[in-house]
């Protein structure tokens, strides 16, 4: 193997847990949300679950054409765009709550979770921020 050859295939190798970061999602809340589980997620996102220990959590979605709300979707919720639409059709038809608050980018995202209390959202892991509370890593 070459110098140039072993030069690229170090840069390529570096460059995979980067990749792999930008396409994890991460949970983050509040400052007065903690840490909790990929079940607690779940039933906040679907409007089961409104409170977590004593606070009551606000959560934040991405608008539809937003990748990470595609990725938070199948990685958290184990669902698609349509079946989520259509499960809070559904909901709000029959008097069960309205969907999680829509944020149009990241930064919205970002700010709406810091300065909401009980705030919860997502965000792709590269986007952390330090000093960011992230309430769940899957």
């Amino acid at each position: 193997m070459t110098r140039l050859q072993y030069t690229f295939a170090w840069l390529l190798l570096a460059c995979v847990p980067l990749c792999h970061a930008a396409d994890r999602i991460v949970v983050i809340g509040h400052a007065n949300v903690r840490k909790i589980d990929l079940t607690t997620v779940q039933r906040i996102f679907m409007g089961k679950t409104i409170e977590v220990d004593g606070v009551r959590v606000r959560p934040a979605n991405g608008t539809p054409n937003l990748v990470a709300r595609q990725r938070f979707l199948s990685q958290y919720l184990q669902t698609d765009e349509d079946q989520y639409v259509a499960y809070w059709t559904v909901r709000r038809y029959v008097g069960k709550g309205t969907p999680p608050h829509e944020v149009k980018q990241t930064a919205e995202m970002i700010e709406f979770v810091s300065k909401t209390p009980g705030a919860i959202g997502y965000v792709d892991e590269a986007d952390v921020l330090p000093g960011m509370n992230v309430v769940l890593r899957k």
